[in-house]
């Protein structure tokens, strides 16, 4: 939950710090107030992972909830104003994230610890969709006390987090022996800051650069590219070579847990793009069109996205029990087709659409991803040898919160390439129909596309922002000023390239819906459950792998 709720409370936020989030400077602010916390906790959710296998889980997982507690205090008391009050809060959200990386790197692990095969899938199941279901009711807890006072949006994590890490401290037991071991010092180093790098590199590329609309042309972000990507074999080469690696390469010899981790990933970047296209779409475009003024779109897309999470909660848990009698690949693949099918139904919307129809596909999607979700988790867990479920629970965080980050570089320039095709010079041309001097006119149409894009992310009109800063209003009439700064100018004008932007995004995302259900299908075939006694076997003789590979590829 905490996750997200920043996303939708960002307008507020920057009210309260006096910052304008729309001033060019200010983008890279806003960046990282959103992908901070995420690129953390792709980066060191393995090694705190490895850390939990050799000294113990529970030990890892409540350190974490009591740096978390520290940080959710630090953010709710930031001192500052402007750009030393969006540093703060960026800081102090990177040291949450690392406290976050502890609970979610052991979670699963100590999960598989304490369930028998039979019920792991339901437990598991639970875990997971309360977790992908908190990211979007967080967009609605964002909405709700962001209009009471943006310190709110931080308030409410500190007596979540003290309780926490009282009832972990008091409630947890160690079922697991720690599993003495060495760190792995240069293959933590190296994947650390190649990944770091990438994801930073990827975040920069979403900016402007010079004239192009985006900056996959900046030359720091093509170094930076490449030495994310170098460091990265540099650590594969790396892991192949210690002795006790941080990230278990042997482990992808499992058909389970290959495919699982490569289906999440994809289905992460999927929903990501979703998250942030369907904000985008309800606080810009279809909430204004229906009368609902910029400044309250938050807390209302937050409430129209509810079926999303309604589908998370009614199947998630559903499906993680019937895989454990039923098997992972059924359910996870037909989850994944439903999440496909969902795609290509918004595709075929219009952007003033009918709500009914809209709700009807989030529900879709959402019952999809959590048939999805809930099996796919249970059974990466449980391929593995029970020595090597932290490392693999920390392997699985790292595909999905990678694949959350890598979504706003992908689907956020898909939908810039499609806004810069054709919004300058429908922003210009509808300008100057309404009486805005040609010069004025064509300086906001010179705007960035990812300044109107965060506009319509933020539930800003940006129309009134930049003809009031330019004096332009002062020079067209009455009629013609309430046109451009009311519900509907925006909106309106748009909409077409919006949509052309749109028609990209979800086409992509249903093609990685269609390969990520291929991945899940080659998982392998289902066995009858019941739990191994010995430790260096696979734990998970329920899971979905093939049998005759199960006995050759446990790790050594």
């Amino acid at each position: 939950m905490d996750a997200s709720i920043v996303i939708i409370s960002l307008p507020a936020i920057f009210r309260g710090i006096g910052l304008d989030p729309l001033a060019p400077g200010n983008i890279g602010y806003l960046l990282w107030m959103i992908l901070g916390y995420l690129l953390v906790s792709a980066v060191l959710v393995v090694v705190l992972g490895r850390l939990g296998d050799m000294f113990g889980r529970v030990r890892i997982y409540n350190l974490g909830f009591l740096i978390f507690a520290c940080a959710s205090v630090a953010l709710s008391l930031d001192p500052f104003h402007a750009g030393a009050g969006a540093m703060w809060l960026i800081l102090w959200r990177i040291v949450q994230a690392f406290g976050g990386s502890m609970l979610t790197a052991n979670s699963a692990a100590i999960l598989t610890d304490a369930f028998p095969a039979r019920q792991r899938g339901m437990a598991l199941g639970i875990n997971q969709i309360t977790a992908l279901a908190g990211q979007f009711l967080g967009l609605l807890a964002g909405g709700l006390l962001a209009a009471v006072d943006w310190r709110a949006v931080f308030w409410v994590s500190v007596p979540i987090s003290i309780t926490g890490t009282v009832w972990s401290y008091l409630s947890l037991r160690e079922t697991a022996t720690g599993r003495p071991g060495r760190v792995d010092w240069l293959g933590n180093i190296t994947f650390a800051t190649g990944a770091g790098i990438l994801l930073a590199a990827i975040t920069y590329g979403i900016q402007p650069y010079g004239g192009s609309a985006t900056g996959w042309g900046n030359p720091w972000v093509l170094s930076g590219l490449t030495g994310g990507a170098v460091l990265l074999l540099l650590f594969c080469h790396v892991e192949k070579r210690v002795a006790e690696p941080m990230f278990n390469l042997a482990l992808f010899k499992v058909r389970a847990f290959a495919a699982g981790n490569l289906a999440a990933l994809l289905t992460a970047i999927a929903r990501g793009g979703l998250q942030f296209m369907l904000i985008i779409w309800l606080q810009g475009i279809w909430l204004p069109l229906h009368g609902y003024d910029f400044e309250d779109t938050p807390l209302w897309a937050g409430i129209f996205m509810l079926p999303l999470t309604l589908g998370f909660l009614l199947a998630g848990p559903l499906s993680g029990y019937l895989s454990d009698r039923f098997g992972a690949r059924l359910f996870s693949t037909l989850g994944l087709a439903l999440v496909a099918c969902s795609f290509l139904g918004l595709l075929a919307l219009p952007v003033d659409f009918d709500y009914g129809l809209f709700a009807a596909l989030l529900l879709l999607n959402g019952l999809g991803q959590g048939m999805f979700s809930s099996p796919n988790t249970s059974s990466i867990m449980g391929s593995v040898p029970p020595e090597y479920r932290g490392v693999a629970s920390g392997m699985r965080s790292t595909f999905q919160n990678s694949g959350t980050a890598l979504s706003v570089g992908v689907f956020f320039s898909l939908m810039v390439s499609g806004l810069a095709s054709s919004l300058p010079g429908t922003l210009s041309s509808g300008l100057q129909a309404h009486g805005v001097p040609a010069a004025a006119a064509e300086h906001a149409a010179s705007l960035p596309p990812v300044s109107t894009l965060f506009a319509a992310f933020l539930g800003n009109n940006p129309i009134e922002h930049l003809l009031t800063s330019q004096g332009a209003l002062d020079h067209v009439s009455a009629t013609q000023r309430a046109a451009l700064t009311g519900h509907t100018f925006f909106p309106q004008l748009v909409s077409g390239p919006f949509h052309h932007g749109l028609t990209i995004v979800f086409s992509v995302a249903a093609g990685m819906a269609v390969v990520s259900a291929v991945a899940s299908a080659l998982r392998g075939g289902h066995r009858a459950a019941h739990d191994n006694a010995g430790p260096q076997r696979p734990s998970a003789a329920t899971e979905d792998h093939d049998t005759s590979e199960s006995s050759h590829n446990t790790p050594s």
